[in-house]
């Protein structure tokens, strides 16, 4: 009873660090306002480009980066250090549950940034999470997702579509390499979230209206 305790207090920590709302404390700081009020209504990097400019973009797009990459690292770190407690009695060794938990924790931190309990379950759309996640979990995955988006980005001008195919580049190279199977399932199940978050920018690219990075008019601020 007290390791699946513990677990659900583990899971719920990487959440809350996936919650931590750095767009919306940089609106509220910055200018005193609602950045869900403006802009595409997120809180991530791309909208506090568009509404507060590119240093604050670029410091929440960092804290989010740090996010992922934290809640990783804490699993790794809160879970051998649970089997070390005298009181505790796991289902399985640490080498076998160890993978799962991180897994989990992946995903937590990822639903905690898009779906953020200080924002009434609103947020970013965890492209920016995820990256620190796939960075905790294997660098040359997460280089490789980076430098996808990043080349899209520089032909496109378009962060909603670098990080979509970021996504699936992300899902490509973590089954073309030999990673264990939870953290498989975890970028598989996170790069599909992370499209499903982007329904809307998806409807825009299919019509022709998707705004690129830069652009002025009233169009950029539905990009998110």
């Amino acid at each position: 009873m007290v390791f699946w305790i513990a677990s659900v207090a583990g899971l719920a920590t990487a959440y809350l660090l996936g919650s931590i709302p750095a767009g919306y404390l940089a609106g509220k700081l910055l200018r005193g306002i609602d950045i869900r009020e403006h802009g595409s209504r997120s809180t991530g990097a791309t909208n506090v480009l568009r509404t507060l400019g590119k240093w604050p973009a670029l410091a929440v797009l960092l804290v989010d980066v740090l996010k992922g990459a934290a809640a990783i690292g804490f699993a790794r770190w809160f879970y051998p250090w649970i089997w070390t407690l005298p009181s505790v009695t796991p289902p399985t060794d640490l080498q076998t549950l160890l993978p799962w938990a991180v897994c989990l924790a992946g995903l937590a931190v990822l639903l905690g940034h898009s779906r953020s309990i200080w924002l009434s379950f609103t947020g970013g759309k965890s492209a920016a999470a995820g990256l620190g996640v796939l960075l905790a979990l294997s660098w040359p995955v997460g280089l490789g997702t980076a430098a996808a988006f990043g080349v899209v980005l520089a032909v496109s001008r378009m962060v909603s579509l670098g990080s979509m195919l970021a996504a699936l580049t992300a899902i490509a190279l973590v089954c073309g390499t030999e990673q264990p199977l939870p953290y498989r399932l975890l970028v598989i199940a996170g790069g599909l979230y992370v499209i499903a978050r982007h329904r809307a920018n998806i409807q825009r690219l299919l019509a022709g209206t998707e705004p690129r990075l830069g652009s002025g008019g009233r169009e950029s601020k539905a990009a998110s």
